[in-house]
């Protein structure tokens, strides 16, 4: 999650930028424009050094007709479908780390090659195909991520920034300015904020006083609004305006203000005051010459659904199936280093409300639940949640279970039985969903998860609130992709082991 603490940082870097010779904001902050130069000759080296190494090396090894060939084929086709895709982009560069965008590259790249083969008569054997091929995939995921982590890094230190003065209405202005501090792995850094009206703020994005922003009278009339935000965007040497809309600036105003804008060289943006809402589901259209962004309903039906649900099944069976001997000593360890069964069950709530029996290895004293209420001094979640980072009910092997998320491995059962899925949120405790309002209970619409957003996200060091927020986005944006990509991320969240206690 983001720190608003390093945003501020960030933004303070950003206002100590010096003046150029002709008296304007020379933009030492590096825009959007200017992340690095080196990402682009990374990422294409990376692209053709292994396609056409992994190709030539494997079809002399196996036989292969035409291996050089072959290889500067793919090795073309490869960095074509990339360009084509806009995976070279400056501003495609660094922005994603997912592994579905990659995946469906070279799938194209594969069904390309294989089109070409059956064109040209020479088509090589399909396994040392792919074995030739598996290389490319897995050394652009690996490259995309390191330059995503690389660029996120650097968005903390106020680099590969876009300087922003963002407009709006005093409830709209402040909304917006904190969302874009609660985060810095994006490229707006507020420089300044103007606002509209005469209401007062509590934040100002530029770190002065809410009495030292800027301020819009909204009986101007257009143009001359439109020349006062110019006026400001060029002293605070922003090169974006963001606007929030409000009561002060809609219609025929907002879209002469995007003229002067435009016609000063200034990039604009609007934020229809959305929260959490993937662009997936977002469809612009025009109606009568009005503008509007359709919101589509969250998948609950369907392909998807009944596609989650399948994996789910076959998944937990295939898991169950696989890890029995694991499952076997793990259950021997726990009863050897203290008293008590090696299965821990316990009452959860699921989705609609309906409660079940969750399971788990046991990782804590036989009678940690009545020592519970002795320990509420030392939780340390702010929320509704007890946690504990050393709490003294876990037992030895217990400690491990949870550090490496094995005590989890029963849920297993609870995924066949359709309780629970592979990937969804926190599964909670009755005495918890007692005291939600309507906004966490929304987070039970969906059957509860093994893993989920919380898990890759830093699980209990996360706050109430965080937790709250990545639930409900699961909830609301939710695909069969994102289930995809949570649990590639799961992986490294387990190694890693941030937040296990």
């Amino acid at each position: 999650m983001g720190d608003t603490g390093t945003y501020g940082v960030r933004t303070a870097r950003l206002t100590g930028v010096r003046e150029d010779r002709r008296g304007r904001g020379c933009a030492a902050a590096q825009g959007r424009r200017e992340k690095p130069r080196w990402y682009l000759p990374a990422v294409l080296a990376v692209d053709v050094a292994v396609t056409a190494t992994s190709v030539a090396l494997v079809f002399a090894k196996t036989g292969q007709p035409h291996p050089v060939r072959s290889a500067a084929v793919a090795t073309v086709a490869w960095a074509a479908i990339q360009a084509f895709r806009h995976r070279y982009r400056r501003d495609e560069l660094g922005e994603s780390r997912g592994a579905l965008p990659v995946l469906h590259d070279w799938l194209i790249l594969i069904a390309a090659l294989a089109v070409l083969g059956v064109a040209t008569a020479q088509t090589p054997e399909p396994y040392p195909a792919l074995a030739a091929l598996a290389p490319t995939l897995v050394s652009t995921l690996v490259c995309r991520r390191g330059i995503h982590r690389h660029l996120t890094a650097a968005r903390r230190s106020a680099q590969a920034v876009d300087r922003v003065l963002v407009v709006g209405g005093p409830g709209t202005l402040d909304s917006a300015v904190q969302r874009l501090a609660s985060r810095t792995d994006h490229p707006y850094a507020v420089v300044g904020t103007v606002l509209v009206g005469d209401g007062d703020s509590a934040t100002a994005g530029d770190g002065a006083t809410a009495g030292d922003r800027d301020r819009l009278d909204p009986a101007l009339d257009g143009r001359a609004a439109g020349h006062r935000l110019v006026d400001a965007a060029r002293r605070y040497r922003a090169e974006l305006v963001l606007v929030a809309p409000g009561a002060g600036l809609t219609g025929d105003r907002l879209r002469e203000l995007c003229w002067l804008l435009h016609d000063a060289g200034l990039e604009v943006a609007l934020t229809p005051g959305l929260v959490e809402t993937s662009v997936k589901r977002l469809r612009a259209a025009s109606v009568a010459g009005l503008t509007v962004l359709r919101v589509e309903p969250p998948l609950s039906h369907g392909a998807q659904a009944a596609l989650k649900t399948a994996v789910d099944r076959c998944g937990a069976a295939a898991g169950l199936l696989l890890l029995s001997p694991l499952l076997l000593i793990l259950a021997v360890l726990i009863r050897l280093d203290s008293r008590g069964p090696a299965l821990y069950r316990q009452r959860r709530v699921g989705q609609d409300q309906e409660t079940f029996t969750m399971w788990k290895f046991r990782t804590m004293v036989t009678d940690a639940d009545r020592r519970k209420n002795d320990l509420a001094a030392w939780n340390e979640n702010d929320g509704l949640m007890f946690k504990m980072r050393r709490d003294p009910r876990v037992t030895r092997v217990g400690r491990f279970l949870r550090r490496t998320s094995l005590d989890e491995l029963p849920q297993l059962f609870n995924v066949l039985r359709g309780d629970m899925s592979l990937v969804g949120p926190r599964p909670p405790l009755p005495e918890e969903v007692a005291s939600y309002d309507a906004t966490a209970l929304r987070r039970l619409r969906v059957r509860p998860g093994m893993t989920g957003l919380w898990q890759v996200s830093g699980r209990s060091d996360l706050s109430w609130d965080e937790t709250i927020q990545l639930d409900l986005h699961y909830v609301d944006n939710w695909s069969f992709s994102s289930d995809l990509d949570v649990m590639s991320r799961t992986l490294r969240a387990v190694v890693d082991g941030r937040g296990a206690y």
